[in-house]
């Protein structure tokens, strides 16, 4: 049987140096065993009812630990911080955000954003520590909190493409949530991104320039070396040599034009005819970017026939047919 020193050396070393009060007295620490710890410097007061149980800097797993032990049982971490520990942020956020019952309140310090749930049960990835939502769960919390679909549409497709989640588990959660913002859209969205869209933008082009016109299916976001570095092809028609690149921002900064007359130069060396659209091509006129990418792929093989779509003023002819 472990004396009180050992279960408190087992409990500092599980939570990465972070002890609650309740913790520690449940492990035989006095109160004033607490305050005299406090005192000399060996541990530190990092948050209401919670100490670091050393001197020094706190590193970020301690803090992690120090938000969930404040926050009380039943807390996991969620949204940019549970998307932080699955690898799906490079860096940390500016905030730690934790999640819990719905039963409690809870007024929050700077720096920590408090969730608040109605069903907890099966949110967390079982075994892991410190406890974080599972990275479905994450994706679509981000999706509340996203400032616009674009922002929301980016999250699930970075997570499946990094193959951290699948389009099925996502679109569960999807399911199984009351309220969710843009549930349509965003459900809509899962065959994209299990397409290899990655953007809204994309996901566009497949449904209302590729699709609605009955152009070939396309590779997407392919992998090409140059300059000892890797580049992604967004739209690829690789046996007409033809490739499309999706601008979501109507204007780039120099070094981004740059980088874009290199990338349209470099296909051309390469023996491909590079197209490049923005929003206002892909969503405001999708018929005309159609129209122009038959003309292209026309040029280099293709034998197809391309349709007109439901808009009245669709260029291409044929009869308007509707796409399953």
């Amino acid at each position: 049987m472990l004396d009180d020193g050992a279960v408190l050396d087992e409990l500092l070393a599980a939570q990465d140096g972070i002890v609650a009060r309740q913790q520690a007295l449940a492990a035989g620490v006095t109160v004033a065993g607490i305050r005299a710890r406090l005192a000399s410097g060996a541990w530190q007061r990092l948050l209401p009812g919670v100490y670091a149980g050393f001197s020094g800097p706190v590193p970020r797993l301690g803090w992690l630990w120090a938000v969930l032990l404040w926050a009380g049982p039943g807390a996991v971490l969620s949204h940019e911080t549970a998307a932080e520990l699955h690898g799906l942020l490079d860096q940390p956020g500016s905030a730690v955000h934790v999640t819990i019952p719905w039963s409690r309140t809870l007024t929050p310090p700077g720096g920590i954003v408090v969730h608040r749930r109605r069903a907890m049960a099966g949110i967390a990835v079982p075994g892991r520590q410190p406890p974080r939502t599972r990275v479905e769960e994450t994706v679509v919390d981000l999706t509340q909190t996203a400032t616009s679909l674009e922002e929301a549409y980016g999250w699930i497709a970075r997570a499946v493409n990094a193959r951290l989640t699948t389009v099925d588990r996502v679109g569960v959660v999807l399911r199984r949530r009351t309220r969710v913002r843009w549930r349509r859209e965003l459900t809509e969205g899962l065959g994209d991104v299990a397409a290899g869209c990655r953007s809204v933008l994309e996901m566009a082009y497949r449904r209302d320039v590729e699709a609605a016109h009955g152009l070939p299916t396309a590779q997407r976001q392919v992998a090409v070396s140059r300059g000892g570095g890797r580049h992604y092809i967004d739209v690829r028609y690789g046996r007409y040599a033809t490739r499309v690149e999706l601008d979501g921002l109507a204007a780039h900064p120099p070094h981004r034009r740059f980088r874009d007359m290199r990338r349209d130069n470099a296909a051309i060396v390469a023996g491909e005819a590079p197209l490049r659209y923005g929003t206002a091509d892909v969503v405001g006129d999708p018929c005309r970017v159609a129209e122009q990418v038959v003309a292209v792929l026309r040029r280099r093989g293709w034998r197809g026939a391309p349709r007109r779509c439901r808009r009245p003023s669709c260029p291409l002819p044929g009869t308007h047919d509707r796409v399953g």
